[in-house]
């Protein structure tokens, strides 16, 4: 591994250990065993391996979704991409939340603008098969609403001072958002 890959490795074990209010280039230094020099002949400043750092995650996350085995069937692969998505929230808490919080702050990270339009193909494809009760608009927008909305139920947890969700309440908050947005099949025995 390369000095630069190196530090990108420690700066996201840093991130996903003290999350991004107690990130250090100390810490980062102290994990990638390399001087304070090293770190900024690479990036700069703080800011710049905070920056690289929540770049390199938002990769992480898209290339786990490309190679998450998607249903064919679109309903499905809709649902498992959430799912994928909550996931990696799930498993990385603090750096999700650092992630989120870097764009808020108003950064362009193209990954992330990939993970959104990997969504809206999913929502596309279902719309395509006449099956969306609502436009495809507003679909990705209640799917991405409610995926970052049961993300954030484990991010929060420990503010909250309460267990990470279970898994039948994150099921629960999917599957609220698929009887809005899909349409509905009559039951079998209604008439």
């Amino acid at each position: 591994m390369n000095t630069y890959d190196k530090i990108l490795a420690a700066a996201l074990k840093v991130l996903e250990e003290e999350g991004g209010a107690q990130f250090s280039t100390r810490a980062v230094t102290s994990i990638a065993q390399v001087t304070a020099p090293t770190l900024y002949h690479h990036f700069g400043n703080a800011d710049g391996l905070l920056s690289a750092a929540i770049v390199e995650a938002f990769k992480q996350l898209f290339e786990s979704k490309i190679a998450a085995v998607e249903s064919p069937i679109p309903e499905m692969a809709l649902r498992q991409g959430w799912d994928d998505y909550v996931r990696f929230a799930a498993a990385r808490p603090r750096i999700y939340a650092a992630m989120m919080g870097r764009l808020l702050e108003g950064a362009h990270i193209e990954a992330a603008d990939q993970s959104y339009q990997a969504l809206v193909q999913n929502v596309q494809r279902v719309a395509a098969e006449g099956k969306l009760a609502v436009s495809a608009e507003a679909a990705a927008d209640l799917v991405w609403a409610s995926a970052n909305t049961a993300s954030w139920l484990y991010v929060t947890s420990r503010i909250r001072k309460v267990p990470p969700p279970q898994p039948d309440v994150v099921d629960l908050i999917r599957e609220s958002v698929m009887q809005i947005i899909l349409i509905q099949k009559p039951d079998a025995g209604s008439k």
